[in-house]
């Protein structure tokens, strides 16, 4: 199969196109702007100026070509441009798994023993409307300069049972190559450091970031892991593959980690043909998360009942390792939403069982 490639548009030179510095300078943040790719909704146009003050909208040139330019319900666009939604969510939370209260430092996420998230850059290529680290990406008063990494640095040295760190944010891909390749370096030079793992949505959002400069500098410092992010088969585009083809080839293994969202992935046939689709591109259909009791997402959520059908739909109907691990994320660590962990329904909130036995309610109304 071939992917589609996404062409420049009229009066944009293809060498700019494929430079993820100029993608990077030419961001799209106001209506007036996403109206050179799409025709706005009137809630489109009102949500972009009633939630400007509550998180950044920013999208890359790239992904807006991506748009289905007439339709709002168009599931690239639901993603990243606001919806008036987003202000009807009375149960939505800013810290739904309280990462605040598992900083032992800060920019840093603890909840398991040896691993941890580094939360190294807030910064993104653009911003999904769902994020999790809303409260603090895209604000430039979270700018994080060298000396706060060098702190959470100073403190993974200083613990020697942490084994596994995964860079994340924001996206650990905005940085330089020179500042990437510095930070890897100070990992790299602690000895109890087995593994690095970068999160990163550029492969979806910015592909050209995935440059053969940057593919040495990770050869240079594996073993290093990388787990992106597609939600959608309009997203696997030749770009995309390319960007994971180069990685791939440079040695790092890649999975995926989709998150469930109404009306965008939430039925068998697309979710099928995303995860086969990252099958052909030699990513890894690793998690997909139910989407997190988050402030500004309850038009996103799907119940949980909804999802373990779904992905119980697709085994035996396409290859076992095309089928990610449906999951619930929660204070106490990732909960398999199986029949094994799943403890059943109080009212409005459905019981799971973590994996050390401890009981989660999460809040999930039919």
């Amino acid at each position: 199969m071939e992917w589609p490639r996404v062409a420049a548009p009229p009066g944009v030179a293809e060498r700019n196109w494929r430079d993820w510095t100029w993608q990077m300078q030419h961001r799209i943040t106001s209506a007036a702007a996403l109206a050179a790719f799409v025709a706005p909704s009137d809630d489109e146009r009102s949500a972009i100026d009633a939630l400007a003050g509550r998180f950044r909208f920013v999208i890359t040139p790239y992904y807006a070509s991506l748009m289905d330019p007439n339709d709002p319900a168009c599931p690239i666009r639901r993603q990243v441009v606001p919806r008036l939604a987003e202000l009807d969510d009375p149960a939505g939370l800013a810290d739904p798994l309280d990462e605040v209260a598992h900083s032992p430092v800060k920019n840093v996420v603890r909840v398991y023993g040896d691993r941890i998230a580094f939360c190294v850059n807030n910064e993104c290529a653009l911003y999904c409307r769902y994020c999790l680290r809303k409260r603090m990406v895209g604000e430039p008063a979270w700018a994080m300069k060298k000396r706060e990494l060098q702190i959470a640095l100073d403190w993974i040295r200083a613990t020697p049972s942490i084994r596994d760190v995964l860079l994340t944010g924001g996206d650990p891909l905005v940085f330089s190559d020179d500042k990437l390749d510095w930070l890897l370096g100070e990992l790299r030079a602690i000895p109890h450091v087995e593994l690095i793992r970068l999160g990163t949505r550029l492969p979806v959002t910015l592909p050209c970031r995935v440059t053969e400069a940057l593919c040495r500098l990770l050869e240079r410092r594996h073993p290093i892991w990388v787990n992106t992010h597609f939600n959608h088969p309009k997203e696997l585009t030749a770009d995309a593959a390319e960007a994971i083809d180069k990685l791939t080839r440079a040695g790092c293994p890649v999975g995926n980690q989709s998150v469930l969202l109404r009306g965008i992935n939430d039925d068998v046939a697309t979710m099928k043909a995303l995860c086969e689709g990252l099958v052909r591109m030699r990513v890894r259909p690793y998690y997909c998360y139910q989407a997190q009791l988050l402030e500004g997402t309850a038009h996103f959520r799907v119940p949980i009942e909804r999802g373990v059908e779904l992905f119980r739909a697709l085994r035996g109907r396409t290859s076992g390792f095309a089928i990610p691990l449906y999951v619930l994320d929660t204070p106490y660590g990732k909960v398999p939403l199986t029949h094994a962990y799943l403890r059943g329904r109080e009212g409005d909130s459905v019981v799971v069982e973590s994996y050390d036995g401890r009981i989660w309610r999460e809040p999930n109304p039919l």
